[in-house]
């Protein structure tokens, strides 16, 4: 694992600085430029950078999520891609369940700390997206298959429902698949974490 931590007169020329010393180019790092102001009568301003590439950054991620998972008795192995500067991380453990928690709750909490954690490392937001053998893609679906079974009681009853409390992720999920859902619409209710969506006939 490789970052860098240098000083210029400029922030171009210090992110200049750290592209050439990582061998990489802008689109491929994550950095945080701090301006240092120096002197009193005549001031200056020097610019710190600290910057790591984007590769070198899941293996970081990687190692901070190992060390956590291992405190928890589990054993797990790491898939990896990064696109768009998006960085998907796919974890397998001996027990799947036990990352994912109750309703994601367990695999949320690991996101939410690694996220903190490149924050607080690096100054940068960045998404990261972790899942547990295909979990989220599995909620998703079954999120939109129940979202569309209510739809289609509330389009043939007349009466609204009230569906289960849910994150902010999974509201957008129903709200999404039933935006061009003709019949109903949605709107969401309640305070977090006891936020909902209310799926209500239009005709």
């Amino acid at each position: 694992m490789f970052e860098v931590e240098l000083e210029a007169k400029t922030k171009e020329e210090a992110i200049k600085l750290a592209t050439e010393k990582l061998n990489a180019s802008e689109s491929e790092i994550i950095y945080h430029v701090e301006e240092e102001i120096t002197g009193k009568l005549f001031k200056s301003s020097n610019y710190k950078i600290k910057a790591i590439t984007l590769t070198d950054l899941v293996e970081q991620i990687k190692e901070y999520l190992k060390a956590i998972i291992i405190n928890l008795g589990l054993e797990v192995q790491f898939e990896s891609s990064i696109r768009d500067r998006k960085i998907n991380v796919a974890m397998y453990a001996d027990n799947n369940a036990i990352l994912i928690g109750k309703d994601g709750k367990t695999l949320k909490a690991l996101e939410t700390l690694v996220k903190q954690k490149v924050l607080n490392t690096y100054g940068v937001h960045i998404t990261i997206s972790l899942d547990v053998e295909n979990y989220k893609e599995k909620r998703i679906k079954n999120l939109e298959y129940m979202a569309k079974k209510i739809a289609r009681e509330v389009r043939s009853t007349k009466v609204e429902a009230t569906l289960e409390n849910m994150n902010s992720f999974e509201r957008r999920i129903v709200h999404n698949i039933l935006t061009d859902f003709k019949g109903v619409e949605t709107t969401s209710e309640g305070e977090e974490p006891n936020r909902h969506v209310i799926i209500k006939p239009t005709d």
